[in-house]
């Protein structure tokens, strides 16, 4: 089993990237997902019903915590999506993503990445084309879920945009550290440039959206993009970001022992990304210390119960105070890993249908 090394612990602590309701000195090891999940969904929290009934099902699994085990552990483990199934399952619906968001279709193909192809799924809504053409990155802090986890976000995004989706799965660390999914989202979206015409696009309208980790490679694709003099995109959808990597905000410590992300699955996120400190502070991860400038309009979406709700903020200031038009929502009563849920989470359904308005509005320009 992979632990955390205590002094990088140590380093990160000092350099803001802490884990600690009381500190760094809170052992990560005497912690269970079951009751990370019971804390994370207190009344205190006003969780609405229908996501605390993805949140008690995925509870129900008795997953390990994810700071405790290896990457490869991680990536068997029970997802948001499999307690949305669930959910369904015990409702007696009909389970199956094309009966759930009917009219998009989907076909599997490859994209060049940065040090080889990439597996991708294509979302096409109904009509002839050629439409415009969103590049989606998936969460999973950049080191466990891909993009079948997230179909739900990706399919809702292509429903609500009526626009080609094309979600990606990136390298994944520890075996491929920063900054590899970087690298890899930048040769997407340079393939994406100029081969939209090969997924029924248009070349001309396209835009990036994320979830989480995939919000970050959104925003930081955008500004690579811009510097590399590619075709801009028309707009950019950044759901719960990580855009900085100081885990002392007031939503770091308010929604420490959340489920399904804490503070500690932050943490070590960070040491299976990261080489070491300066890693962390890169503007690729740390965007509110980016160069935005010249950046397309962006969408942020945040849910309220989530330690990642004051980076979606600090991201939001930034870009204003760098002239790029942005809109920010915040989601009360869900957590994070909502927005692919809208099956079951009306917010989830709300949030999509925001997602598309703003999406649409920029990419028929």
């Amino acid at each position: 089993m992979i632990k955390t090394d205590r002094k990088w612990a140590i380093a990160l602590c000092a350099a803001g990237v802490a884990l600690a309701l009381s500190g760094c000195a809170r052992d990560p090891e005497k912690r269970s997902v079951s009751e990370l999940a019971v804390s994370g969904t207190k009344s205190m929290f006003r969780t609405d019903s229908d996501m605390q009934t993805v949140l008690n099902k995925f509870a129900s699994f008795d997953a390990k915590a994810v700071e405790k085990i290896t990457a490869v552990e991680a990536r068997q483990q029970p997802t948001i999506a499999d307690a949305v199934k669930g959910v369904l399952v015990d409702e007696k619906r009909d389970t199956t993503p094309t009966a759930l968001v009917p009219g998009v279709t989907t076909r599997d193909i490859t994209v060049p990445g940065a040090a080889g192809a990439l597996p991708a799924t294509v979302y096409t809504p109904e009509g002839a084309g050629p439409f415009p053409v969103v590049l989606y990155f998936h969460g999973g802090g950049w080191v466990f879920a891909d993009r079948k986890v997230y179909d739900g976000g990706a399919r809702g995004i292509s429903k609500q945009a009526n626009a080609v989706v094309v979600s990606v799965d990136y390298r994944r660390a520890p075996e491929n550290k920063f900054p590899a999914a970087h690298d890899d989202a930048l040769a997407a979206y340079r393939w994406l440039s100029k081969n939209a015409s090969a997924v029924n696009g248009d070349g001309k309208r396209l835009a990036l959206a994320g979830e989480s980790a995939g919000g970050n490679l959104a925003v930081a694709t955008a500004v690579a993009a811009h510097k590399a003099g590619l075709t801009e995109p028309k707009h950019v959808l950044s759901v719960y970001p990580v855009a900085q990597s100081n885990t002392e905000t007031e939503s770091y410590r308010k929604y420490a022992d959340a489920m399904p992300l804490n503070r500690p699955m932050m943490l070590w996120f960070i040491d299976n990304v990261t080489k070491g400190p300066a890693d962390a502070k890169d503007p690729r991860i740390d965007l509110v210390h980016a160069d935005l400038k010249g950046l397309p309009p962006v969408t942020v979406i945040n849910a309220e119960i989530d330690p990642l709700r004051d980076d979606g903020a600090q991201l939001e200031k930034a870009l204003r105070t760098a002239g790029v038009s942005v809109e920010r929502e915040v989601y009360p009563g869900v957590t994070h890993e909502f927005f692919g849920t809208a099956a079951v989470v009306k917010k989830a359904e709300e949030a999509q249908m925001y997602a598309g308005e703003r999406l649409k509005a920029d990419l028929a320009k």
